[in-house]
């Protein structure tokens, strides 16, 4: 690859991203009202009033327009631009670190993750369609990979990260039930990480929840040293702190 091409490449990268980014902050906002992701015109969430194309443009709009609706001035919410960013960063991360033939999977990662993350983050929720998409994407790679390369290896890697995943939070839900007569952690959790193991291989799968689980003990503290209250009963959204470990591991080993 030519190095005059490479800032081409970047920024090409960057706007694809932004606009799937943008895709994924409607998704952030409709998806827990039930609404579709794919028909309906984007709207103010204040005065109701269908966008028009230059208000769709990721990132621009939102600086342009200062953050406000052009014709009520309510704030339009972080949460857009967050996503719309949080897009174009993965993408242009994905083709700095990846080599070629795997930067466009660590994007489709990536993007994945990051939906899921933030409905996690916002609402304590991860959709088994989402996750369910996740983990069919890691398969059709695995046996994608296993065909071109004529071997079973890849889809038996993917098969033991998707076990691996699954096995360790379902066993650690199913002894803290046992021990304290409640649920600790979400039912989607154990999907979220087995989906995850399908991407990553068994070693990766353990690394995310090894990672997931430093991230989460840095929010506890984050919380404490703010001032809030942090006991056994306080919710966190797990399915975040993995999705944060768990594509980044992907940048460090690939497929493995």
């Amino acid at each position: 690859m030519a190095y005059a091409s490479l800032p081409l490449i970047w920024s090409a990268s960057a706007m694809l991203g932004a606009i799937v980014g943008s895709f994924l902050g409607a998704a952030l906002a409709r998806l827990p009202e039930e609404r579709s992701v794919v028909t309906g015109r984007s709207a103010c969430d204040h005065c109701g009033r269908t966008l028009g194309p230059l208000e769709l443009v990721p990132v621009l709009s939102w600086l342009v327009q200062r953050g406000r609706c052009r014709t009520c001035g309510g704030a339009i919410g972080g949460w857009q631009l967050g996503c719309e960013l949080g897009g174009a960063a993965v993408a242009l991360v994905s083709v700095i670190a990846m080599p070629d033939r795997t930067a466009l999977a660590a994007m489709v990662l990536g993007w994945q993750l990051l939906l899921l993350a933030l409905l996690d983050l916002r609402h304590f929720w991860l959709p088994l369609p989402l996750v369910g998409t996740l983990a069919g994407s890691g398969g059709v790679l695995a046996l994608l990979r296993g065909a071109m390369e004529h071997d079973s290896g890849p889809v038996l890697w993917a098969s033991a990260g998707a076990l691996t995943g699954f096995g360790m939070l379902w066993l650690i839900a199913a002894y803290y039930r046992r021990v304290r007569g409640r649920e600790g952690m979400g039912g989607g959790d154990p999907l979220l990480l087995g989906a995850i193991g399908l991407w990553l291989g068994p070693v990766g799968t353990v690394a995310t929840l090894l990672g997931g689980s430093v991230i989460g003990l840095l929010a506890t503290v984050a919380l404490l040293a703010g001032g809030r209250k942090v006991s056994r009963q306080t919710a966190l959204p797990l399915g975040t702190c993995l999705a944060a470990a768990g594509w980044p591991v992907f940048l460090l080993q690939g497929f493995g």
